[in-house]
């Protein structure tokens, strides 16, 4: 069966296993009839089989598999004593069991084969009636109604049923190949111990790659390039042996929600989209609670009585749907509702009734700082206590479980309409990319899932933009006030000069929360294998693990959350300011806003894209730029990329390059594109109007930006008329001058 789906085809290859542990187990009960332990062995297997299989509506198959499990527990119960008439029988009975799962394999049905006298003989066995096989001609066998005529060749059945299934293989199922020999199930330990030497690769690939950059070898640069792409290959298909689909956890939710709506009166239809999302199987573990947990929620308090949705408009049976999908390098699910929502106010009284915050602060959060409360520890609006809810214990454990695993967690609602809670988690645990800084002379590493962006304040910038409101230092991005968090004073180091004369500020989210970390210096973007902390620092909620670094050197892995908490960016008193910072921005000076990467192309012309359709943002050394055909390309991610000449390509003199280039990665679906620019300026957030109404090509039309002219890129029509422009892309980068 060329379409057979997951669960099925698992069914499939668990159960050819399980039928050859139970021949393995009847021939050894041969030799010991009075060995219990492997009689239930042989009971759990058909057992097993029997279940599943109506699950799965295969009457066929759970018949002749119930019928042979009431023999095997007559056997287990001592009814009746093993010997080599049962075992005859029994084997005849793993015989049919596996023609008609071949059948089922080949043909999507369970086959025409007549298993009468198998059940026939099975039922005398059940009845305690034991008679001995009597060996008859081939012809006697063929009898149209073995059951109806109760004579000894109806009893002589075990070769009949090994021959009636011979039959009923043809040819076409002889030559097929079962799922059965294209499977194999591997103990996850034996995984995690190869995932575990992959990353070992992985750390010494990073050490040959940092050693090569400073040499003139090509044959050695050569050969570390191509050591680079096999590690990546192989690291990549060792994290696929890994993932498993999302639906292995999900196929228990519409149960959950059956058993629960009847409990609590309501009637609801859940709904599942992207069962086939796969994530690590740590992580599927890791998200089985909290998922239930969310459920039971939106069942118990976010979808109301038939009665009561009726009274509103809704229709009678409420909707929980669960959707999962890959967004940027992540796992996201969410999980939504047509509920009543949840009430702001309410979660305000109730949060200010058990001291959460007080009667004036909850005054000042908006609506959704209000509903992002239920996530504080011991909050509930249950009014009472039932074996659902309303102990106070539930969404800060799912919001902490969730954030153990590097993922984070929103809650969105509208009274009335319904909530939606929305999950991210990472692909894996094991191999991450990372932002490498540093601070006070050593080196860590930040997850670069929390990272948003990166801002240098120099000189006169440093004293201008950097304010501080309650004591505490912030910083107007765009409009918006940014908390900063020193590095050093958040580890206990020792404090910065306040001399410097600049600033990095590597902008984080935590919790939904941005705030600024200031760090000495900030290098690369690094793959990095975490590796669990020692005894010593697993107490430190800073720290979320270690890795070895390309010179063999440790660093640290920071946790973004246990930063922003370690220094109260996450306070009720942080919430105040970004709320008041909220109140201060109407909805009118946020319209037609963008946020924009701007570079300077050529010698005086700046050009603009959408932030959000930047892939990366890379510096490639001029040495790297390849031929291909009548192409400049780099070796990029395993892949060989384009690279296109911004400043050609508009009709300006070729870009003069210094020994490094800059090149935007922009990416659409498979295909990646590199544009080069002589200089990345700036990220901005401004209202834009396209001013020229006749735009060049590749271009959108022209906007002001910081008061420059500034031409808009179309970056989608510049792939999609890449093979129209190869003359651009092969275009002579100018050397540095």
């Amino acid at each position: 069966m060329n379409d057979m789906d997951d669960i099925l085809r698992e069914f499939l290859v668990e159960s050819n296993e399980n039928l050859d542990q139970v021949e393995r187990e009847m021939l050894a009960l041969e030799q010991q009839p009075d060995d219990l332990d492997r009689l239930s062995i042989v009971f759990r297997c058909v057992h097993t089989i029997k279940g599943t299989s109506g699950f799965l509506a295969l009457p066929v198959l759970e018949h002749v598999a119930h019928v042979g499990e009431s023999v095997l527990s007559r056997l287990r119960d001592g009814e009746l004593r093993f010997d080599s008439d049962i075992a005859d029988t029994l084997l005849t009975l793993n015989d049919a069991l596996r023609g008609i799962l071949k059948a089922i394999e080949t043909s999507g049905t369970e086959g025409a084969t007549d298993h009468s006298m198998l059940l026939a003989r099975l039922n005398r066995l059940n009845d305690g009636v034991v008679e001995p096989v009597v060996e008859v001609p081939a012809a006697a066998i063929a009898s149209p109604e073995p059951v109806a005529v109760a004579t000894p060749v109806a009893v002589a059945t075990p070769d009949a049923e090994v021959a009636a299934i011979a039959t009923r293989t043809d040819s076409a199922a002889v030559e097929a190949v079962g799922v059965s020999d294209t499977s194999i199930r591997v103990d996850v330990a034996l995984l995690d111990k190869l995932m575990t030497l992959v990353g070992e690769l992985v750390l010494a690939r990073n050490q040959v790659l940092q050693h090569s950059a400073g040499l003139d070898d090509q044959t050695f640069v050569a050969t570390s390039q191509r050591l680079d792409l096999i590690t990546t290959e192989l690291q990549e298909g060792v994290m696929k042996t890994r993932m498993q689909p999302i639906g292995t956890v999900w196929s228990k939710l519409p149960r959950v929600v059956r058993d629960l709506a009847q409990q609590c009166g309501k009637l609801v239809r859940i709904e599942l989209e992207g069962k086939e999302t796969e994530l690590d199987k740590t992580l599927i573990e890791a998200i089985k609670d909290p998922l239930v947990h969310i459920v039971r929620n939106s069942v118990d308090h976010g979808i109301e009585t038939p009665e009561a949705r009726v009274a509103a408009g809704k229709g009678a049976e409420g909707v929980l749907r669960l959707r999962a999908y890959h967004e940027g390098g992540q796992v996201n699910i969410e999980i939504s509702d047509d509920g009543g929502g949840i009430n702001p106010e309410r979660v305000r009284q109730t949060a200010v009734r058990r001291g959460v915050v007080s009667e004036a602060q909850s005054l000042r959060l908006s609506e959704r700082d209000l509903v992002q409360l239920v996530f504080e520890p011991g909050f509930s609006t249950a009014e009472k206590v039932t074996n659902v809810s309303g102990r106070g214990v539930g969404m800060d454990v799912v919001r902490t479980n969730i954030e153990k695993i590097g993922g984070t967690i929103d809650l969105q609602s509208s009274f009335g309409a319904g909530t939606c809670l929305k999950i991210k988690i990472p692909l894996t645990l094991a191999i991450i990319p990372a932002l490498i800084v540093a601070g006070r002379g050593e080196r860590y590493a930040i997850p670069q899932v929390s990272l948003l962006e990166l801002v240098r304040l120099e000189g006169e910038q440093i004293r201008t933009s950097i304010e501080m409101i309650h004591g505490a230092p912030v910083y107007r991005l765009r409009g918006r006030l940014l908390p900063l968090v020193h590095l050093s004073s958040a580890l206990g180091l020792e404090a910065a000069a306040e001399t410097a004369e600049s600033i990095n500020i590597v902008v984080l989210r935590a919790d939904d929360r941005q705030f600024g970390l200031v760090v000495d210096s900030v290098s690369d973007t690094e793959e990095i294998v975490v590796k669990p902390l020692g005894k010593r620092l697993k107490g430190l909620p800073v720290y979320a693990g270690a890795t070895i670094m390309g010179d063999g050197r440790v660093a640290l892995i920071l946790d973004v959350l246990g930063l922003a908490q370690a220094a109260n960016v996450l306070s009720a008193g942080a919430r105040e300011r970004v709320s008041v910072d909220h109140a201060e921005r109407t909805d009118e000076s946020r319209a037609n806003r963008q946020t924009l990467l701007v570079m300077s192309v050529g010698e005086n012309s700046r050009v603009a894209v959408p932030l959000s359709e930047v892939a990366r943002l890379e510096q490639f050394p001029t040495s790297a730029v390849e031929i291909s055909g009548n192409r400049r390309v780099v070796q990029y991610r395993g892949r060989i990329m384009p690279l296109l000449d911004i400043a050609n390509f508009l009709g300006a003199p070729p870009t003069v390059l210094p020994d490094m280039m800059s090149v935007v990665v922009y990416q659409s679906g498979e295909r990646s594109v590199g544009l080069v620019v002589s200089e990345i300026v700036d990220i901005v957030e401004e209202a834009i109007t396209v001013r020229d109404t006749l735009p060049r090509r590749g271009t959108l039309g022209a906007v002001v930006v910081q008061g420059n002219v500034t031409d808009l890129l179309d970056l989608e029509a510049l792939v999609r008329n890449a093979d129209l422009f190869a003359n651009d892309f092969g275009s002579p980068v100018a050397e540095a001058a």
